[in-house]
């Protein structure tokens, strides 16, 4: 069995409430580390304009990854250059 990895990163107050509140369920991070889907990312609350962290912090379990460099299969350099990507969240039509 995997061991579960904790990985701790810096999240600004905007964001971190949204991810509290539940509205962002989804994180877009320079792919600079390595991570599994089940391993715990720690998003601690990091003030900008103080440059220092808040002491707030949220667990979550890591679901699915796409590394969008693996983009590049499907689309040349030069579109995703010209018009970029989106990560996009999907929920359930009600």
């Amino acid at each position: 069995m995997k061991k579960l990895k904790e990985i701790k990163k810096k999240i600004w107050p905007e964001y971190f409430e949204k991810v509290l509140s539940g509205k962002k369920k989804f994180e877009v991070r320079l792919a600079d580390f390595e991570i599994e889907e089940g391993d715990i990312l720690i998003l601690e609350e990091y003030n900008p304009e103080t440059k220092k962290y808040t002491g707030r912090t949220i667990k979550k379990k890591v679901g699915y990854i796409l590394h969008t460099k693996d983009m590049e299969k499907m689309h040349s350099k030069e579109e995703i250059e010209k018009y970029g990507c989106y990560i996009i969240e999907m929920e359930d039509v009600e």
